[in-house]
């Protein structure tokens, strides 16, 4: 953050808010990197509205009214939604970290409302372009066995409805026998996917050309030098598959999940079950991923909580 119009004991601490972050919030780099762009827009619209470097005084003394001008401004810029609420959240976590310093403190940003953001809807894949873009991860894959890793991933995303995170993350003794997978999903919670015959069959195709031995309990998906493959290579991956069959932007590691919620529901599956597959805590979060129509979702909870089963 060098260079910003702001005083020097502001600056001193912004460099501290962002060791804490990285060192006592442990956020990662990205988001490290997203919030800082965000607070030097903000010191750069106070420079112009202060009509000089602001201080901590300044910081302290801001308005509710200069926090709306400052919201306004960004969306001025065409900034969606979602960007908006990550600024504002940046502002409110620099606010607390000033507070929590006794450096200043300010309640009109902490509390400060964040603007809502239009839930998104998930687009499954067809099953066309699904059991596609197994073929074509294979195909456009520089090495062969990088293709077979490639496929098993996207089949095991497909056919399991697995996050990417959760099978990047899988050791090989979690998928033993190739019959059913155990998977350790949000909150550090592990659930027990059925793993099908033709997943399982990618999967051996996969181990049985990969290079590196790595043991029971080393990681399932390699990268090139033998260590768990990078996310970021999944999704590299799934761009060229995209560019090949000329899919959209919204075909990706995740859409393989919510094709495989949709796909499920779509052949007769019980949401009931499919919310157990996909590990959700919530069976409106399922309804969301599969596209359940309200009065569906009422009848199934209906059907399935005691006090609607009880007479009378």
């Amino acid at each position: 953050m060098i260079g910003l119009p702001v005083q020097p004991a502001v600056a001193t601490a912004l460099e501290d808010w962002i060791s804490w972050l990285r060192h006592e919030r442990r956020l990662s780099d990205k988001t490290v990197e997203s919030y800082s762009h965000d607070i030097t827009t903000f010191m750069r619209f106070l420079d112009r509205q202060l009509g000089y470097a602001p201080g901590i005084d300044d910081l302290g003394d801001l308005s509710r009214s200069e926090l709306w001008a400052y919201q306004s401004d960004r969306q001025a810029a065409g900034l969606t939604p979602t960007s908006m609420a990550r600024g504002l959240s940046a502002l409110k976590s620099l606010y607390t970290f000033l507070d929590k310093r006794g450096i200043c403190t300010n309640v009109a940003v902490m509390n400060a409302e964040m603007p809502r953001l239009p839930k998104s809807v998930p687009k499954p894949m067809s099953v066309e372009d699904a059991f596609e873009t197994l073929d074509a991860a294979e195909d456009i894959a520089r090495e062969p066995w990088h293709g077979k890793r490639d496929r098993a991933l996207f089949a095991l995303l497909y056919g399991c409805g697995l996050r990417i995170g959760e099978a990047i993350a899988l050791n090989r003794r979690d998928v033993a026998g190739l019959e059913r997978i155990v998977v350790t999903g949000k909150g550090n919670k592990q659930r027990v996917v059925p793993m099908l015959r033709t997943v399982a069959k990618e999967l051996e195709a996969y181990l049985a050309v990969c290079p590196f031995d790595v043991g029971d309990d080393g990681p399932l998906f390699l990268g090139a030098r033998g260590k768990r493959l990078n996310p970021a290579l999944a999704q590299r991956a799934m761009r060229g598959v995209r560019a090949v069959l000329g899919l959209t932007e919204t075909a990706t590691p995740h859409a393989l999940r919510h094709s495989f919620a949709t796909h499920l529901l779509s052949g007769g599956g019980d949401l009931r079950t499919i919310q157990e597959l996909l590990g959700h805590a919530s069976l409106s979060t399922t309804q969301r991923y599969t596209a359940v129509d309200s009065e569906r979702l009422l009848d199934i909870h209906a059907a399935a909580h005691p006090r609607a089963r009880r007479k009378g």
